[in-house]
């Protein structure tokens, strides 16, 4: 919860500095960022990225025991990771093999959850 003491008790800005944030951002695409953690905002997509974190690759099937759900739950998640390019996959006969897409993925779980690990230690 905020109070008087998180902000501030004036109003100015450095002109300088948001304005080449903003020249930035127009540059970058933020929108991107968002959507990647949207979609690793849901509790079971982030359980299915952690878990290729640990083991590289999993069948649907082994997706959907991990999280508790039926293969068309699994798949309709994975389905969604992988529109946002945090998963590929691999087809071997009738089965279909997960994995993550890129390294930057599993830095990103990992530094997150040290992150979250830190910040508990410290309250």
């Amino acid at each position: 919860m905020l109070s008087n003491k998180d902000t501030c008790e004036i109003y100015c800005y450095d002109e300088k500095k948001v304005n080449r944030i903003r020249e930035e951002l127009q540059k970058e695409d933020i929108s991107s960022v968002s959507q990647l953690f949207k979609a690793l905002a849901d509790e079971n997509r982030a359980k299915i990225t952690y878990a290729l974190c640990q083991d590289g690759e999993l069948c649907v099937c082994d997706v959907a025991n991990i999280i508790g759900s039926t293969v068309a739950t699994a798949s309709h998640h994975l389905r969604t990771l992988h529109k946002q390019g945090i998963v590929k996959y691999r087809k071997e006969g009738k089965l279909a093999f997960y994995s993550l897409d890129n390294e930057y993925i599993k830095q990103l779980i990992l530094i997150t959850l040290a992150h979250k690990n830190e910040v508990k230690a410290n309250v």
